[in-house]
């Protein structure tokens, strides 16, 4: 079995330990390295190639959503799970729009921190529970109705694509969104795939901020995220 390779970023020596044990308890999962702030992450990203960057948002100099914004703009595969004590919603947004494939408090489960790496390892991209809902209450139209005209940035999707993207913004799994539109599993993740391609983006996070970003989804007060 190949491990995920994660490289682990924060300020603070005693978290990077913490993280480090856990996860280098896991068979799968092998910690290649640690930085200390944004610059040396982007510099360890480049030099070691982690498979994962677990990036914490708030350091001095370089943060994390800056960080992130260049390691994902060099083109390096790596992706970024930011993990932070503050899960306001403008940091979220930031980081999300930056790039990450993950946003967790550093205050949940150990087991939900190896899930989400599993998980984006994986291709998909995790935010935790407490986060997806404070991001839905914000957004409280999600979804514009079918019959509201599709936003011109959004004319490369069919009307199906359009189905699966508006559910992905009230935070649907696959299983939900297929019991919805009452097709199969892999349907829905073909679906996915063609979003994701047509516009360039790496996962399911970044097509539900396309979705904000365009006006498909009218946040509280009637307009588009900005």
């Amino acid at each position: 079995m190949q491990s995920i390779r994660v490289l682990l970023v924060d300020d603070q020596p005693m978290i990077r330990t913490g993280f480090r044990l856990i996860l280098e308890s896991e068979p799968d999962i092998e910690v290649v390295g640690e930085a200390s702030d944004g610059e040396e992450a982007v510099r360890s990203t480049g030099s070691l190639e982690p498979d994962i960057v677990l990036m914490d948002i708030r350091m001095p100099g370089v943060d994390g959503v800056e960080a992130t914004r260049r390691i994902v703009g060099s083109g390096s595969s790596s992706r970024v799970v930011i993990l932070t004590t503050f899960d306001l919603d403008a940091h979220v947004v930031d980081a999300l729009r930056a790039g990450a494939s993950g946003f967790l408090v550093k205050d949940g489960p150990a087991d939900s921190l190896v899930g989400a790496i599993r998980t984006v390892a994986d291709g998909d991209a995790v935010l935790s529970p407490r986060i997806t809902h404070r991001l839905l209450d914000r957004f409280a139209h999600l979804g514009a109705p079918a019959d509201t005209p599709v936003p011109r940035r959004l004319d490369a999707l069919t009307a199906r694509e359009l189905d699966v993207l508006r559910a992905l913004t009230r935070g649907l799994s696959n299983a939900e969104i297929a019991a919805e539109l009452g097709v199969g599993e892999t349907t829905v993740k073909t679906h996915i795939a063609h979003i994701l391609e047509k516009y360039a983006l790496r996962d399911r996070v970044q097509a539900v901020i396309l979705a904000y970003d365009s006006g498909l989804v009218v946040p509280r007060g009637g307009r588009p995220v900005s």
